[in-house]
C-alpha cells in the first residue's frame, strides 16, 4: 500500500482528569486540531496515609483517548497543559504513545507508518488486563516494585452482552484495566511483580502490555 500521503507518525494521546474534566479537555483540544476521542470512566488510586485513615484513597476519573498526528498531537499537549496546569498536584496527567496506523476513522487514512529510529523513552506505560476484582491486586503488586499510583478502568460494556474496546483489544464485560505510568528503570521490576503476584503465566490469568511513552505532562 502506498503511504505517501500518509502522515509521518500518529500518536495517542491519553489525558486523565478528575470526573466532569473530560468534556473540557475534549473541547479545548477540538481548537487545536485533534478531530475527537473517546471518554471512559475509571478509578485512580491514590497513595496517601491520610486518605487511606479516612477510607477515601481512591477517586473516580474520567480518561480521554484522543488520536493525531505528532506535529497536532505535541501542539494540543502543549496548550492543554497551559490551560489546565497539569504541573500542580490532582490536576490531572497527560502523555503520548506512538501508534503503527489507524483505521475506523475518515479524518486520518494512514494505516501503515515507517519504522522509526532507535530512541529510549524516560517513561512506560503498563497496561494490565485481569478479572474483574483483581485490579486492586495489581496495583498493590505494581506498589511493592516502587510504582506511585494507577487508574483502573471498568471494562464493562453498556450491555451484559456487549464488550467494549480499549486501543483495539475487545475488553469482556468483567475484565478490569490497569494504566500504570513507569520510570523506564523501574519498568521490569514492576512487570516482574505484577507477572509474579497475578500468576500472569498461567492461561486465563490475565494480559500485560508495555508501549514507550513520548511526552508527558503532569508527572512529578
Amino acid at each position: 500500500m502506498d503511504n505517501k500521503n500518509c502522515f509521518d507518525e500518529i500518536n495517542l494521546m491519553t489525558v486523565i482528569v478528575n470526573i466532569g474534566m473530560a468534556s473540557k479537555i475534549m473541547k479545548h483540544a477540538k481548537k487545536h486540531g485533534v478531530k475527537g476521542g473517546t471518554i471512559l470512566l475509571g478509578t485512580g488510586t491514590i497513595r496517601n496515609q491520610l486518605l487511606e485513615f479516612l477510607g477515601i484513597n481512591e477517586a473516580r476519573k474520567e480518561i480521554v483517548l484522543m488520536a493525531a498526528d505528532s506535529n497536532t498531537c505535541e501542539i494540543a499537549l502543549e496548550e492543554l497543559d497551559k490551560k489546565f496546569n497539569f504541573k500542580k498536584p490532582n490536576h490531572g496527567i497527560a502523555f503520548s504513545t506512538s501508534i503503527k496506523g489507524i483505521f475506523g476513522t475518515k479524518a486520518m487514512k494512514c494505516t501503515e507508518i515507517e519504522e522509526r529510529g532507535e530512541k529510549v523513552a524516560e517513561y512506560n506505560l503498563i497496561l494490565s488486563i485481569v478479572d474483574k476484582g483483581k485490579g486492586e491486586m495489581v496495583v498493590d503488586a505494581a506498589n511493592k516494585a516502587g510504582s506511585r499510583g494507577a487508574t483502573i478502568i471498568n471494562g464493562r460494556g453498556s450491555g451484559i452482552h456487549e464488550t467494549s474496546k480499549v486501543f483495539g483489544m475487545e475488553i469482556e464485560p468483567e475484565k478490569e484495566i490497569v494504566l500504570i505510568i513507569s520510570q523506564s528503570e523501574f519498568t521490569e521490576g514492576i512487570v516482574s511483580s505484577i507477572s509474579k503476584d497475578m500468576k500472569i503465566d498461567e492461561p486465563g490469568n490475565g494480559i500485560i502490555f508495555v508501549q514507550d511513552i513520548d511526552s508527558t505532562y503532569g508527572l512529578y
